[in-house]
């Protein structure tokens, strides 16, 4: 493990958090025994290796680290030769696949991974990490150092990946220009809008006549007070706009060492904070929170989120009778901005064992237009093929049962087109949740904005002493 990883964890052990970074540096080129895989073909009808002759070749175990079970759901759905045993293994021909599973808060999954790398040099062979997760957050921890392999080691070319978008790529390329990994889905963004609250207040639930309440931020506002008229809060906390500003600011988070906050950022502040004064929104609470939680349900009586394609079939209740979207009662628009956020990410860790498998792996959930398509049918995703949205677009049997029959993927591939990272930095996550957590209280009218704005720069002091605020 290069000694540069190993400075930046015990640098982030000694404040409250591991550095983090949404989204989504440079890594040092590939050691010269570094493990090559052949490339191979993956179909719907048949794996894309033979995965038993892979085992033999290979390490017995394939340990996978992340931290909910997506990804697991997506192997077991969709990887052609994968067996489940019960909750954290399975098994792909001779080879035991072990789940560990760290969820996301307090910074457990990247505490537990972390930990874990440090020791891959010296685990044995069973115990080494093999496939990593990341979000875009924090991606950037992990691609600018020694931990991730080139897809280029395991055999996956230029030509396999050419019909994934732009930005899924930018995300996992170091400052060197070496990819590091690979995801099978897009992430574009979208204003998801409750098609009762529409027709009630708008007078139609058409994403066209939607659209056009909110067809900016001018816009929004003036429907926010006319939601809030008819009983509605146009959002269901002062967080659910957040990405799209702060996927739309002109610098990053940290330049030259120093934390600079976008102009848009505070074009956000402003709009928030008139819109809880005012009772537009309903609550300051965090996302993911109960508050949060309400509007998935009609008692909720919100208007909309902003989320991509993962948000609407994973996150809003879609499973629990009662629902909107179990009910197909949500409708998709663009919104006044574009934007992305998140997305998970499929890292091969240095030193693994098993590196014809894991690019067989990469290669089938994120190359095979056919198993992609698969994925959007049974899991309501934008996947991370341009071909396979094209075709899927304009055809009826791909709608989304959570939008009550509407196609949304030409919405999701004309913002996956305009995806922009080049603001990204390896600070993202711990700027943009401690921004959000400082101005809560501003928005509660416990803080001055001028209390607030210094609260934020001393928590990014603690969490990041390598940067300074003034």
């Amino acid at each position: 493990m290069k000694k540069k990883f190993l400075s930046v964890v015990l640098s982030a052990t000694m404040v409250a958090g591991m550095l983090t970074a949404c989204g989504n540096t440079a890594a040092t080129a590939p050691t010269s025994d570094a493990p090559a895989a052949e490339a191979t073909d993956a179909t719907a009808e048949t794996p894309a290796a033979d995965t038993t002759a892979v085992a033999a070749d290979e390490g017995k175990v394939l340990n996978i680290y992340c931290w909910n079970d997506e990804f697991q759901r997506r192997v077991k759905d969709h990887y052609p030769g994968y067996t489940e045993v019960d909750a954290t293994t399975g098994t792909i021909g001779d080879v035991t696949v072990k789940w560990n599973i760290t969820p996301n808060q307090d910074n457990a999954y990247q505490n537990n991974l972390d930990e874990n790398l440090l020791k891959q040099a010296d685990a044995a062979a069973d115990d080494k990490i093999d496939i990593f997760l990341v979000e875009a957050d924090y991606a950037l921890k992990y691609v600018d150092e020694d931990v991730t392999l080139p897809v280029a080691d395991l055999g996956i070319t230029d030509a396999d990946i050419a019909d994934q978008y732009k930005y899924t790529q930018d995300v996992m390329t170091d400052s060197n220009g070496v990819l590091k990994g690979l995801s099978w889905q897009g992430c574009p963004g979208v204003l998801i809008y409750n098609r009762e609250a529409a027709k009630e207040v708008l007078g139609s639930d058409d994403p066209a006549e939607v659209q056009k309440a909110v067809a900016d931020w001018d816009a929004f506002s003036k429907t926010a007070a006319e939601m809030k008229k008819a009983g509605y809060s146009m959002t269901a906390t002062t967080n659910d706009a957040y990405r799209v500003f702060s996927n739309n600011v002109s610098g990053k988070w940290v330049q030259d060492g120093k934390v600079v906050i976008d102009e848009n950022i505070m074009k956000w502040v402003e709009m928030s904070k008139d819109m809880a004064d005012k009772g537009e929104v309903a609550s300051t609470s965090d996302l993911w929170s109960e508050d949060w939680n309400k509007g998935f349900y009609p008692d909720g009586k919100v208007f909309c989120y902003f989320g991509p394609a993962w948000m609407i079939n994973f996150s809003m209740a879609a499973d629990k009778e009662g629902s909107i979207a179990n009910a197909g009662g949500w409708g998709a628009t663009e919104g006044p901005q574009g934007f992305f956020w998140g997305g998970t990410w499929i890292c091969a860790a240095q030193g693994t064992d098993n590196a014809v498998l894991i690019a067989d792996i990469m290669k089938a959930l994120t190359t095979n237009k056919d198993i992609m398509l698969d994925i959007v049918t049974a899991d309501s995703d934008f996947v991370n093929n341009k071909p396979a949205m094209e075709e899927a677009a304009g055809k009826d049997e791909f709608a989304f049962d959570v939008l009550g029959g509407q196609n949304p993927l030409a919405m999701f591939a004309k913002g996956a087109e305009n995806c922009d990272l080049s603001n990204q930095c390896a600070y993202d996550q711990g700027c943009n949740e401690e921004f959000q957590r400082a101005m809560k209280n501003y928005f509660d009218g416990n803080a001055t904005l001028d209390e607030a704005l210094a609260a934020f720069k001393t928590a990014i002091k603690e969490k990041y002493p390598d940067v300074t605020t003034d």
